[in-house]
């Protein structure tokens, strides 16, 4: 198979952490950037929700918090090898870029 077509994750190594039934450091950790990605939606639903400007303003202070927190557990997962992704195939991102091109070109003039 052509490496084109060949999944490639991208990962750290693994840290190890015990295998029993308790909760571990990657558990607690990956429990936290659930609940924090969960947090992040629904304060993006209040921030297209807010008609007071000043609870806007709040609500994207906290948001940006919550945001830098979740980033910051992903990353901390993604070190330790507790997360991977899998890498783009470049004919998939080129037929991506060709779609929403398409998209954008069919925009009305002076919205691009």
């Amino acid at each position: 198979m052509p490496q084109e077509q060949q999944s490639q994750k991208i990962q750290n190594p693994e840290t190890s952490v015990p295998k029993t039934p308790e909760m571990n450091e990657r558990d607690f950790i990956n429990d936290q950037l659930t609940t924090e990605k969960y947090m992040t939606s629904a304060y993006n639903v209040a921030l297209n929700e807010a008609s007071n400007a000043q609870l806007y303003q709040d609500l994207v202070t906290i948001f940006k918090e919550t945001q830098d927190c979740q980033r910051n557990l992903y990353n901390l997962m993604f070190k330790n090898g507790w997360y991977s992704l899998e890498q783009a195939q470049q004919s998939k991102i080129q037929q991506a870029y060709q779609q929403f091109s398409g998209y954008k070109n069919q925009l009305p003039y002076g919205v691009q």
